[in-house]
């Protein structure tokens, strides 16, 4: 076969496999929409230009992140360049479809309250439009000069733009800005990840070395393939980073295009409708007991539900708890309790109750979380009260399968588009030398075990700074060194990155506000 005609094939299957997704992803979103009570055109025009860039964002990641998976093994000549393309994209397709979407929902937890609650609003759709198109702008500007930026960092530095625009447009006292405590913790998990990969790497090379002497291991490729163990080894890991990476960064998508659907299709997207009867049923006893817990804490007058949406609002919004929290709480509680009672699943609340319903769950929850921080509670107490928050996060915090699917091919087509600019950079860029067998090995082992590690602990961890950052210390474990220039140029992307990611998603939010 020529390179034309294979060159040929590819594009058809690319084209292929595009119009496919589109097909799919319009026969779900057909159904909802004419499952859904709302008419407004402008409203669906939105949910789709919305819905075209959150998976173009997914795309545009392909090029950074999951390039990183396939680069050891394109470099090393384990595999050719599109059955390792095509392998891994196979993998990022099953790690997004096992995902638990816990990942999703804390990236969404950055973003502010008052938006939140109010996505389908034309702040809302300002707010998605923004944070989308400037993360996608800088990943493209960073693909272009080949520099392996970091789509996650990209991402959360687009939500703390919003969240800062949001609070310098609205006020201090009207508005919630970021939610530094929560962003904190993100921002250690993206820090440490990278340099846990970097010492871990280092350690794990010389290890390596001393257990596995064998010399033709530690070669730089030079167009041959590795001897059959090291690739076998280099496909396993390969296959690791891949499926660990959709699993984890294919959810960061995921969680703002349920945002999208929420806003704009609540019927079908509100709540989930797959909540069993009997989970209805315990949601339903287990409001009660709480209710009883907050009673023993503060019995004060409940205010009205309009007035317990402000105060809880506010209490996220500040990040405490406010004397007239906890009767707020108990207001909420009612009013759910009225909402679902003698209902058998979430689908049979009447249409034009379910986005309060799902609005009042998200408050509560939230509460929940400050409260039992907060309150130093009995075992027992905070035992049921954790309970009952998993049951609301089971109701409200889900993603469907079409979803998943949609966001996986989206991963999978960008990774076969710009897999090239990065690869070189991995493999000749990095260390001193060309990257070894060995190497490649112990750096995707590590890369794989971080991101996986990320996925317990519900964080979002950047596949491109802990595959780079491991493969630059296992240079360091063979004694080769690195090259400065190119983690100078890596590092300045990172400092830079934030900055002009708020920049970006800043000034779009204020233009969006002004268009819309």
């Amino acid at each position: 076969m020529t390179p034309r005609t294979s060159s040929r094939l590819n594009t058809i299957a690319f084209l292929s496999v595009l119009l496919c997704a589109i097909l799919y992803t319009i026969m779900h979103v057909r159904e909802d929409i004419l499952s859904s009570h709302n008419s407004s055109l402008i409203a669906f025009i939105l949910l789709g230009l919305a819905l075209i860039i959150a998976l173009g964002f997914e795309f545009v990641n392909g090029f950074h992140d999951t390039a990183n998976a396939v680069a050891t093994v394109i470099y090393s000549n384990s595999l050719p360049p599109v059955v390792a393309v095509v392998w891994s994209g196979i993998w990022n397709f099953i790690g997004v479809l096992l995902s638990s979407g816990a990942v999703a929902y804390t990236i969404i937890s950055l973003l502010p309250i008052e938006l939140v609650l109010r996505v389908g609003s034309e702040a809302g759709f300002s707010m998605i439009f923004a944070l989308l198109l400037a993360a996608v702008i800088w990943n493209l500007l960073t693909w272009f000069f080949g520099i392996p930026n970091s789509s996650s960092h990209t991402l959360i530095g687009s939500i703390l733009g919003v969240g800062l625009m949001n609070q310098l447009l609205m006020g201090n006292n009207t508005a919630s800005g970021v939610d530094w405590g929560q962003a904190l913790q993100v921002f250690k998990s993206l820090v440490f990840s990278p340099l846990a990969g970097f010492v871990i790497a280092l350690l794990g090379m010389y290890l390596f070395r001393i257990l596995v002497p064998i010399p033709a291991f530690y070669q730089s490729p030079n167009g041959k393939p590795p001897p059959w163990p090291m690739r076998l080894l280099l496909i396993l890991t390969c296959t690791g980073v891949s499926f660990s990476h959709g699993s984890n960064d294919g959810q960061k998508g995921m969680g703002l295009i349920m945002l999208i659907l929420i806003g704009t299709v609540p019927t079908a997207y509100a709540l989930n409708s797959a909540v069993s009867p009997k989970q209805v049923e315990d949601f339903t006893q287990k409001a009660f007991i709480v209710d009883q817990i907050l009673v023993q804490h503060n019995n004060n007058p409940m205010p009205s539900v309009e007035e317990s949406r402000k105060i809880l609002t506010k209490t996220i919004q500040h990040n405490l708890i406010l004397p007239e929290t906890i009767p707020a709480m108990r207001t909420m509680l009612k009013t759910i309790q009225t909402d679902v009672h003698n209902k058998t699943t979430f689908k049979e609340v009447p249409v034009e109750y379910q986005t309060n319903l799902r609005n009042n769950l998200y408050l509560l929850d939230q509460n929940l979380v400050h409260f039992s921080h907060i309150e130093t509670l009995p075992k027992e107490q905070e035992t049921i009260i954790n309970d009952f928050e998993k049951d609301i996060v089971t109701a409200i915090q889900f993603i469907p399968p079409w979803v998943k699917v949609v966001v996986a091919i989206a991963l999978g087509l960008g990774t076969m588009v710009g897999w090239k600019r990065i690869v070189v950079t991995v493999g000749k860029k990095i260390g001193k030398t060309e990257l070894t067998y060995g190497q490649g090995a112990v750096a995707e082992t590590v890369a794989m075990t971080m991101i996986q590690m990320g996925n317990q602990f519900h964080m979002p961890v950047s596949t491109t700074h802990v595959v780079t950052s491991a493969i630059a210390g296992s240079s360091v474990g063979c004694g080769h060194g690195i090259q400065w220039r190119t983690l100078r140029n890596m590092g300045m992307a990172w400092v830079l990155t934030l900055p002009m990611s708020i920049m970006l998603s800043g000034a779009l939010f204020w233009i969006f506000l002004k268009l819309f």
